[in-house]
């Protein structure tokens, strides 16, 4: 099961926000999240928020039908709590569905939820709506139905080519039906397409995974994700490499991947604009991730979503029975919050920030985080030109290591 949020504060049940955290709202972008918690079955890495057949009993509020009305309600609430906002509701830029695995409820409720948001708040101009999907959990006419419902982007879980390396992860879909799939989602008309990608899996050799780089280039995706595999408290997974059944992912290897990746993807005309994130070119870029990489403004919908508004965080009860109960007692589904700091704040803009390939203002760092930065300049891992700190190749590999330096 998923990892436990932290506990924070008390949330108000009316969902209200502490004075002055609406008053620059938007101004670093705004989104919504919309958090799917099913799931077909339960992959052995996975720690998310989601449930499989069976995980969540008999209790009531549980079915996509009652995700739906709560989702809807929650939708409300936020167009309540955000409109009292000096400048009224902001214009949403980019929205997401993430699970679980979204394609799994009826792509009507999908679209009631995009629907009910651009009710409540409006859209920009060039607004971007995300799903995420299992390769298995669509086909050509699913597609079709997703784009006309007004979703311009997919992203797609590839995670490998190779038959064991999938069956390692609990994957259910076949090693290619997941170009497959990309291709049809091009073919449907979407603006953009998105293949992820997981290395290090226990028994994969790097011909496995140069194969499922070829693999992900051949599909003519414009955007590939590529992430180490995290070996999560609590997982199948874990169990497993606790009792010696499989071996801990060894971080020469992992670097080594990440190597091979860079090489690969930059030769098909992907470029990295965030540690674990390339592109086709500045338009195929995650427009929602890059809020979050930015400290923008989101509001999480669903069962254990999170939400930042104004520099102040909080997550919603993470049980869908529990999540849809509350809201149908008109009150807000929020577990618990926190209110950051400005040094907070400024730690955070820090570690993401400084992921992504514009890099950091030098300004955001204290003399001592100067001082690091040119420590780390001198060691080649960052970049440092015009005032800011951009992580080189080798500064990507260790850049939890270098964002330690310019904050201790």
């Amino acid at each position: 099961m998923a990892g436990l949020p932290p506990e924070g504060q008390p949330a108000p049940d009316d969902g209200r926000l502490p004075d002055g955290a609406l008053d620059r709202l938007g101004e670093r972008g705004f989104g919504i999240y919309v958090h799917v918690p099913f799931c077909a079955s339960r992959c052995g890495y996975c720690d998310f928020n989601t449930y499989a057949p069976g995980e969540l009993g008999s209790a009531g509020r549980t079915d996509a039908a009652s995700w739906l009305e709560a989702a809807l309600a929650e939708i409300d609430l936020a167009g309540t709590v955000l409109g009292a906002a000096p400048g009224g509701l902001p214009r949403v830029d980019t929205v997401f569905v993430g699970g679980g695995t979204p394609t799994l409820v009826p792509i009507d409720y999908l679209s009631q939820v995009k629907s009910r948001i651009e009710e409540t708040f409006g859209f920009t101009n060039d607004v971007e709506i995300t799903t995420e999907a299992n390769p298995d959990s669509v086909d050509p006419a699913s597609l079709e139905a997703l784009r006309t419902a007004g979703f311009t982007r997919i992203s797609l879980g590839m995670q490998s080519a190779r038959s064991h390396v999938l069956a390692v992860l609990d994957r259910r879909h076949t090693p290619g039906r997941a170009v497959q799939a990309a291709q049809e989602a091009r073919k449907a008309g979407f603006e953009h397409v998105n293949l992820d990608l997981i290395y290090g899996t226990p028994g994969e050799t790097d011909a496995d995974w140069s194969a499922s780089l070829s693999a992900a280039v051949a599909a003519g995706v414009d955007h590939v994700s590529a992430y180490a595999l995290i070996v999560e408290d609590g997982t199948r997974l874990a169990r497993q490499i606790s009792k010696g059944v499989l071996p801990m992912p060894d971080d020469d290897v992992l670097a080594d991947r990440y190597v091979m990746a860079d090489d690969a993807l930059g030769r098909a005309g992907l470029t990295w604009y965030e540690v674990s994130n390339w592109a086709a070119d500045e338009s195929a870029r995650c427009r929602h991730n890059e809020l979050y990489w930015r400290s923008g403004d989101w509001w999480g919908v669903g069962p254990g979503a999170h939400s930042h508004v104004g520099g102040v965080r909080w997550w919603n009860l993470r049980h869908p029975g529990r999540y849809a109960d509350r809201l149908a007692a008109k009150a807000s589904p929020a577990q618990a919050r926190e209110i950051l700091a400005v040094e907070d704040r400024r730690v955070e803009d820090v570690m993401l920030r400084l992921r992504l390939a514009e890099g950091l203002p030098l300004t955001v760092l204290d003399a001592d985080g100067r001082a690091a930065a040119a420590r780390a300049h001198a060691d080649g891992l960052l970049d440092v030109r015009d005032d800011r700190a951009v992580l080189t190749r080798r500064g990507r590999l260790l850049a939890d290591a270098v964002v330690r330096d310019l904050l201790t």
